[in-house]
């Protein structure tokens, strides 16, 4: 299976005013089955992963907001291969991203967000200021009907490798009373069927690529780019007390942990387009495989938009 790029990055804003529910907590957990490496090493990788998610949308009149969104992500990827002393093995990354600012609704179902995006994207060593990127995202929202809000506009960070700017189209579509559409491509997209008041089933997909600074003096500044685009399907279920479950099972493709020295970058990127892009890949890359994600959410009803 050919590998493909997708550009994004994860300073993503929160459309109030179209979904049902907003996720305020999220607990998330991540096990990718055991996959064999390209070539050279015989041995499989296991991937694990965990994010945490705090949303905090902070009310300052009737139709403006400001959010405060703290996202931790963990990432390890574990073998029992012998590697070379300069290339990262165990895989242990660590990104703490903060996006805040401000959304504001119009009239005719109009509004704009504009947020800022900190992020520390490293594997926790030795960290100092080569460990920080610094995003951002601005989006006009429009809403066509009571079933379909849309927003159209544009994300950017500063990469390790080089600067991403990434169109982006925000989707919220209440097909009918059971089907609905919502992402914010090409980020995430999740189509959904509820089957009752209390489960909910479908398709979801997210992709991204970000990178993380390795601290440790045996990597000599380098960078990991990880990537992966996954296809799952889930099941979300209300457990009570605004909490929700959702399980997910399904495949991640162009799976990556690429390991590049300090000084390889890219010119400039858009989606699937990169420009300058001369990089050599230090370590070996493992195979595309299934995966398994568990979530844990506290949601609440989102305000109508008056």
């Amino acid at each position: 299976m050919k590998h493909f790029i997708l550009v994004v990055l994860l300073c993503l804003g929160i459309s109030l005013s179209a979904q049902q529910t907003i996720d305020l907590v999220t607990l998330s957990g991540r096990y990718g089955l055991p996959a064999s490496y390209d070539t050279l090493y015989e041995g499989k990788a296991t991937e694990y992963g965990a994010r945490v998610g705090l949303l905090a949308p902070i009310k300052l009149s009737e139709k403006s907001y400001w959010i405060v969104n703290l996202d931790y992500f963990y990432w390890h990827v574990s073998d029992n291969e012998q590697m070379p002393s300069n290339i990262a093995n165990p895989i242990n990354l660590n990104g703490i991203i903060l996006r805040t600012g401000w959304y504001q609704r119009f009239s005719k179902g109009r509004g704009i967000k504009i947020l800022i995006a900190p992020r520390l994207m490293s594997d926790f060593i030795h960290v100092n200021s080569t460990h920080f990127q610094f995003g951002g995202v601005f989006l006009f929202e429009k809403k066509f009907s009571d079933k379909l809000t849309m927003a159209f506009g544009a994300m950017y960070n500063q990469e390790f490798f080089g600067p991403y700017l990434v169109p982006l189209i925000d989707l919220n579509w209440q097909i009918s009373d059971r089907w609905s559409i919502t992402g914010q491509l090409p980020v995430w997209a999740k189509i959904k069927y509820k089957v009752s008041e209390r489960v909910s089933v479908g398709y979801s997909h997210f992709g991204l690529i970000t990178s993380y600074r390795l601290g440790d003096a045996n990597y000599e500044g380098d960078y990991i780019e990880r990537s992966g685009i996954d296809e799952t399907l889930f099941c979300r279920v209300f457990l009570g007390a605004n909490i929700y479950v959702e399980g997910r099972f399904g495949y991640s493709l162009s799976r990556s942990y690429a390991q590049y020295e300090a000084d390889q970058k890219v010119d400039f990127s858009i989606p699937l387009v990169g420009f300058g892009d001369n990089r050599v890949q230090k370590n070996i890359t493992f195979h595309d495989g299934w995966i398994a994600l568990l979530r844990l959410y506290y949601s609440i009803p989102i305000p109508e938009d008056k």
